[in-house]
This record gives structure tokens, sequence and C-alpha cells, in this order.
């Protein structure tokens, strides 16, 4: 049984911001935040990769960054976040000052690892959740999926119970972020996925292969592949076939 609880007291203030029409907050920071929308009953997702495995989920007035590194500069022109998702430690994922430039008060859910290693004035806005929790995160539901490695000889890159991939429950459609994984009984057994972000670059992650045979168990509606940099992406559409919609964008255009 998952267990289930708010992760910051102190969120009970973002909703006056949905008193505010769509975009305003993005008009402070200059240009309009560009990528695929997905429609759902929250409004449109807007989904804009950033680089490698950091990309922003945006609906109504809430800006999701997900494992945000790089520095400052690569989020200049972008909205500002009102939450942050970090699903492990590697710094492809996590990068303490990246987070010290642009986070602000904002909160963060991520693992005890990354929990223990974030500065000082981060963790009060900080919580670790574990694999297999339903959260409360600003004002979204969120599950925690399982995120390790199966293969022997990649199990010291991503041990089990470590990391953590995450759904996100926006509106009517469930958004999942699989962080660094390969293909794991917890990810064959999620339902009703609309959007899936699957890494798939070796040897850290699970190849082209492996992708296309957990796609085609959890059948998501729509597949972005990211974390693929070395990866013969363009072949994915190919074995998947018509058991997803795979949308290949350019997440190494830097």
């Amino acid at each position: 049984m998952t267990a289930r609880r708010d992760v910051v007291a102190g969120l009970a203030t973002l909703p006056l911001l949905s008193l505010l029409p769509l975009g305003f907050a993005r008009a402070q920071d200059s240009k309009p935040l560009e990528g695929d929308a997905i429609a759902s009953s929250a409004g449109d997702i807007i989904i804009h990769p950033v680089n490698h495995a950091s990309l922003l989920l945006a609906w109504g007035d809430q800006v999701v960054y997900v494992d945000p590194v790089g520095g400052a500069a690569r989020y200049e022109g972008l909205p500002k976040p009102t939450a942050i998702l970090i699903t492990h430690a590697h710094g492809d994922h996590f990068d303490p000052p990246t987070l010290t430039a642009i986070a602000g008060s904002v909160p963060i859910l991520t693992t005890a690892q990354v929990l223990e290693r974030l500065p000082d004035a981060l963790k009060a806005n900080a919580k670790a959740a574990v694999n297999g929790e339903t959260v409360d995160f600003a004002g979204v539901k969120v599950d925690v999926v399982a995120a390790y490695n199966t293969t022997e000889a990649r199990l010291q890159y991503h041990p089990k119970g470590v990391g953590n991939g995450y759904v996100l429950n926006i509106g009517d459609k469930r958004i999942y972020v699989a962080g660094d994984t390969e293909d794991i009984p917890e990810m064959r057994a999620l339902t009703a996925i609309d959007v899936a972000f699957l890494p798939m670059n070796l040897p850290y992650t699970m190849d082209i292969q492996q992708a296309a045979d957990a796609i085609k168990a959890f059948k998501p509606a729509i597949v972005y592949p990211y974390h693929y940099q070395g990866s013969k992406v363009e072949d994915l559409p190919g074995l998947v076939g018509d058991a997803a919609e795979v949308r290949l964008r350019n997440w190494y255009q830097e």
C-alpha cells in the first residue's frame, strides 16, 4: 500500500497564483514557453525540452522543472519554476549551483541522497520521497516510481531503491518521467500513461530494444526519448510500431 502525505505545508499559498491569467507569470520572464502542447482538463501542458535529462512541464500558472542542471544561463528567458523534481544525485540530473541560482524558495521533491546533499538554503523547502509513495506536491498528485539498473554489468550505476521516477497526475493526464532506469517491472506495471519520458543510452540506462520492449508492455500514448546521447534514437519508432506514438525532439541543440 502506498503512503500519501503532504510534501510542503506552505504550498497553500500556491493556488492564489491561479487567479492570474495564463502566461502572466511567464510574460514577466520574457518569451512564451515553446514546446508541444498536450491537451488536458487542467489546460494545455507544454512540454519543453532543455537538454539531455532536463525539461520543463508547464500548465496554467505552474512550471515544473525536472532535473535542472547546466548553470543559470541555460534557463535565462524561461519562466521561473513553481516546483522542482530531481530524480537522483548524478551530475547530469542534480547540480547544486544551478539549483541555488534558479530555485529560490520553491518546493523541491527528490530522493534521500539528494536531500542530504542539497545546500542548506534549499533544504527547508525540499522533501525526499521513496519508491512506491504517492505524495501531494505543489498541488499535484505524484506517484513515485522505482528507477534502477537490472543488467549485471550496470548495477553499480543505479542501485535499486536510490533513484526515483515520477508520474505526475495533471488534470486527466498522467505524465511519467522515468529518470535513469532500465526496463523494470515497476515500469511495465504502469497503467494509463499519457506521456512518458524514457532514457535510452548505454551503459547507464537501457538500449533502444529494451526501451521498445518496455513501451510495448505498458503502452504509453506518447513517448519522448530523452537522455539518449550516443543512441540511434531514430530507430525507436520502427521498433515500437503502433504500441505508442514516438516523438523525437532535439535534446542536444546546444
